[in-house]
């Protein structure tokens, strides 16, 4: 059986929100909640928080947590995991975002599930329906549309698939119930862990520069991501308004 480990990247210089990985949340840090969260996963054996700032590892600490400190100088979450990795005995690693306080343990399983009984996949993840107008718009809401085996043919942050006969054109595209059926990708990765050492050496691809999309670089390179729809959506917090709008969610439990 594969050994699978969640390692949750989590730095303190957030762009948009500096220290949010500390900021309280209904009575804990965001990265308690996420880690705690990751935790009750069945089939993750250990969890790890990655991070190149003390203070975020002392906090770690504080509710006896695993935590590793990293360099400075990643540019993102896939490198800081990988370093974090190098050390840790596993076959399956989880990406699980540190700003992600909602994430379900569920996911977490389905993300391993599914590396576990596709030998021909490098990396898993999951895609929730998208039911609203706002979000078939965002270029901050991923896309991704799937083969019939349910691998990934490509993301986007544009709508994809267009519906050509109901969008005459860009400026008609919209949300239409039991008929526009796209899919809003989760940013939550499964990969094995070679795959992961080898796909953090690879140039960027030229897909990846356009749209900004890491997963991009997998795929231009031939690698099989294995995607599962999922009835869970989750909610990460970017800004300090989120937060404040988190603190007011009464149907989501922490």
């Amino acid at each position: 059986m594969h050994k699978a480990v969640v390692i949750i990247p989590s730095r303190f210089d957030s762009t948009r929100f500096p220290g949010k990985a500390l900021a309280t949340l209904k009575g804990k840090s965001i990265i308690q909640h996420v880690y705690e969260q990751a935790s009750r996963s069945r089939l993750a054996k250990e969890v790890y928080v990655a991070t190149d700032d003390q203070r975020i590892y002392d906090q770690v600490r504080a509710f006896n947590g695993h935590a590793v400190m990293t360099s400075g100088a990643h540019t993102c979450g896939t490198d800081r995991i990988a370093e974090a990795a190098k050390n840790i005995e596993c076959d399956i690693i989880v990406n699980v975002q540190g700003d992600e306080p909602f994430v379900r343990p569920d996911m977490i399983d389905d993300t391993i599930q599914l590396l576990r009984d596709n030998e021909k996949a490098s990396m898993s993840t999951l895609c929730v329906r998208i039911d609203n107008q706002e979000d078939l718009l965002s270029p901050h809401i991923v896309k991704v549309v799937m083969d019939r085996d349910g691998y990934a043919m490509y993301f986007s942050r544009s709508p994809i698939p267009y519906y050509r006969d109901d969008w005459k054109d860009l400026n008609s595209i919209s949300h239409v119930p039991d008929k526009t059926v796209l899919m809003k990708h989760i940013g939550i990765y499964g990969y094995r862990k070679n795959v992961l050492m080898d796909f953090t050496s690879m140039e960027k691809s030229g897909l990846e520069n356009i749209e900004k999309l890491e997963q991009l670089r997998a795929l231009s390179a031939g690698l099989k991501i294995k995607v599962k729809e999922t009835e869970f959506n989750t909610i990460g917090i970017d800004t300090k308004e989120d937060l404040r709008k988190a603190e007011e969610w009464q149907n989501i439990s922490l």
